[in-house]
């Protein structure tokens, strides 16, 4: 790995910081051909103007705390060719990720060359390497971007600027439910996830173990659901009904939410899952139950939705729950339309 020559908290130009570590003059995303390194710059002010503020969550899970980063690219969908690519399988290609964010100008600006803070060294999280939201592009219409959750490696700064703003009130909102469509994502190669592991690696500040662990192994659920959601999606607007996401923001949190699919015509919330394990279907009912109860008026219905049907012990467990079990069979989906 390549020595570090700034420490956290440094503050240095582009062109400063191409001169240890390589790679170019522009760009969110910089995979360097010298070094084995991918630097990532951000900038908080610039991306307000497109819905989103990259920053840590407040809400630290058992893993430590996370860094958001929305993925390249500012018109239409973003995908996970070219450079989000590579920030995803940074592991497998040896790569350390280390994030910037723009701080200021020299000489006051009058040469235009910005000025940017290192914040750390970064991997990707094992277990949900991103997340994916709609936003507004440039152009002020609704797109799909990449989220990617970043995990600090060794010590990092945290400065109170870099977290993401609390929401002063509870607020949800509607967004229509548009296909994902991503042919990078359809076209990933990986393992199969069937089964869920039970054995966590915890990142290096943590246990002091170096990460080795793909996190390009998670993609495959993500994947499976986004396949299933869109099949979905084109089945029930196919009934004529009218289908939207809904975007939650909770009092006193920075995280922000996504549900799945929302059927507006039936009033019925689905919670997707790529898989029938255990566990995807108990937390499929947790997130129904929590994301249910800030939706105004109350879903009619909340339902879990899989791609195919679960043994029976996992149907009666759904059940037990007050819910529905929607699951994809043939040309079908069984247990649709949901029963009064």
């Amino acid at each position: 790995m390549t020595p570090v020559q700034i420490k956290p908290g440094d503050v240095k130009t582009r062109a400063e910081l191409k001169e240890i570590f390589g790679g170019g003059l522009q760009g969110g995303i910089i995979p360097s051909r010298t070094t084995d390194n991918i630097l990532l710059y951000t900038d908080h002010e610039s991306a307000k103007d497109f819905g989103y503020q990259d920053g840590w969550l407040a809400e630290e899970d058992q893993s430590g705390p996370i860094f958001e980063y929305t993925g390249q690219g500012t018109l239409g969908d973003q995908t996970l060719s070219g450079n989000n690519g590579s920030l995803l399988r940074h592991v497998e290609e040896g790569r350390a990720l280390r994030l910037f964010i723009a701080v200021g100008y020299v000489d006051g600006g009058t040469s235009g060359a910005r000025t940017h803070r290192y914040v750390g060294e970064f991997t990707l999280d094992q277990d949900e390497p991103f997340v994916m939201r709609q936003v507004l592009d440039s152009v002020k219409e609704m797109r799909w971007v990449y989220v990617f959750r970043l995990r600090p490696v060794a010590g990092v700064e945290q400065a109170p600027e870099d977290f993401v703003p609390v929401a002063d009130e509870t607020i949800t909102t509607k967004v229509p439910a548009m296909p994902i469509n991503d042919p990078a994502l359809a076209a990933l190669e990986l393992k199969p996830a069937k089964v869920t592991s039970s054995e966590a690696i915890k990142p290096e500040a943590n246990s002091g173990k170096k990460i080795t662990r793909k996190p390009t192994e998670a993609v495959e659920v993500k994947r499976r659901e986004a396949e299933l959601s869109d099949r979905f999606l084109a089945f029930l607007t196919g009934q004529g009904h009218s289908v939207e996401r809904v975007k939650i923001r909770v009092e006193g949190l920075n995280s922000t939410f996504f549900t799945d699919l929302f059927d507006a015509t039936d009033n019925v919330l689905y919670e997707i899952k790529g898989n029938i394990s255990r566990n995807a279907i108990r937390m499929a009912i947790g997130q129904l139950i929590d994301y249910g109860r800030h939706i105004n008026p109350k879903p009619e219905h909340l339902v879990v939705l899989l791609p195919e049907k679960p043994d029976h012990d996992l149907c009666a467990l759904v059940e037990a729950g007050g819910m529905a079990l929607v699951y994809e069979d043939g040309d079908k989906f069984s247990g649709w339309p949901v029963s009064s």
